[in-house]
This record gives structure tokens, C-alpha cells and sequence, in this order.
């Protein structure tokens, strides 16, 4: 039986599949590189992986299961997938490198905000726009690789592009909420 207050528990047994499962989409990614990366098993390979991130949440909280350790793992193996794919579909030219470095910029920077506030004792749960972020990063990506999207590049550009604009302002809902946060009550 899991502890279900730990890490071991099933909804980061879920979570833990994307980080395990996440090398294996780069590999179909990259092994596609004569079709800019798309495939149907990198397909059914990214949709699986979302899969998971819609799955841990609900089964966290249905089984009282929801810990520090998961509220760490789950954006650590969205960053870690989102990152990564988006990586390779720069090296098989299916994206352009300007908009993939602004959304690691700000996935490192708020992860480094975040680690800062921690050290100070503040908790920043995660907003409703980071899971629409996910959520339209996710989709962005899967365009991207699904094989009759291919000789579509300005609309799965288009739509990376609306992704890492709803990337910045997810982004900018953390600084002004941790502002907020660390200002002394009575300031403004």
C-alpha cells in the first residue's frame, strides 16, 4: 500500500509516467526528422503523456493523496516534456528556436521565483491560467507533430505562438501574485 500522504503515491505514480514516457516521445520526434517531427506514435505518445496530467490531479484528490512532493513533480514533468519536445521540434525545424527560448526563459524563471519564495515560507499554489498554459502548450505541441498537420507550419507556428503568449501572462499572474504575497500587510 502507498503512503498516500508521501511520494509514492498513485497520483505521482501518474505523474512520474511523463517523466518516464517523455524520452521515448524525443526519440519519435527526432527519428521523424525527415517529416520536421511528425509521427503518429509521437502523436499518441504526446497525447498519452497529457493524459496523465489531466489524470494525477483528480485521482490526488479523490484519494487524499495530494502532497508537497506532487505539487513539485507535476509542473517538474510538464516542464520536463514541454521543454524537451519543443527542443527537438527546433532541431528537425518544425519550430523556430525565438519562441521555444521565451517559454523555457519564463518556465526557468518563474521555477526560480517559485524556489525563491519557498525559501521565504511562501507557497505558491498553482493559478487556474497555469493549467490553461499547459493545456494550450500540450495541444500546441501535439499539432505539431500529428503527421496531417504538416504541410500546415503557419497554423501549428500560429498556434505555438498564441501558446507562449498565454505562457507570459500565466507568467506575469506568478510575479504580480508573489509580489503581493511578500509585501507587507498595510503597504501598497
Amino acid at each position: 500500500m502507498y503512503p498516500l500522504n508521501g511520494v509514492l503515491s498513485p497520483a505521482n505514480a501518474i505523474t512520474s509516467l511523463r517523466l518516464v514516457g517523455a524520452p521515448f516521445l524525443y526519440w519519435a520526434v527526432l527519428a521523424s526528422r525527415d517529416d520536421l517531427g511528425t509521427s503518429w506514435i509521437a502523436f499518441v505518445l504526446g497525447f498519452a503523456l497529457a493524459v496523465t496530467d489531466y489524470l494525477d490531479g483528480p485521482v490526488a484528490r479523490r484519494s487524499k493523496s495530494v502532497s508537497r512532493g506532487g505539487a513539485f513533480l507535476d509542473p517538474l514533468a510538464d516542464k520536463f516534456v514541454v521543454i524537451g519536445v519543443a527542443l527537438c521540434l527546433v532541431s528537425v525545424d518544425r519550430l523556430h528556436w525565438i519562441p521555444v527560448a521565451i517559454v523555457i526563459i519564463r518556465e526557468v524563471g518563474i521555477s526560480l521565483l517559485r524556489i525563491y519564495w519557498a525559501k521565504h515560507g511562501l507557497s505558491m499554489p498553482a493559478r487556474r491560467s497555469a493549467k490553461h498554459k499547459a493545456t494550450v502548450q500540450g495541444a500546441a505541441l501535439l499539432l505539431a507533430v500529428m503527421p496531417t498537420m504538416k504541410p500546415h507550419g503557419e497554423f501549428v507556428h500560429g498556434f505555438w505562438w498564441a501558446a507562449v503568449l498565454i505562457t507570459l501572462i500565466s507568467g506575469y499572474q506568478y510575479i504580480v501574485d508573489g509580489s503581493a504575497a511578500t509585501r507587507p500587510i498595510g503597504n501598497r
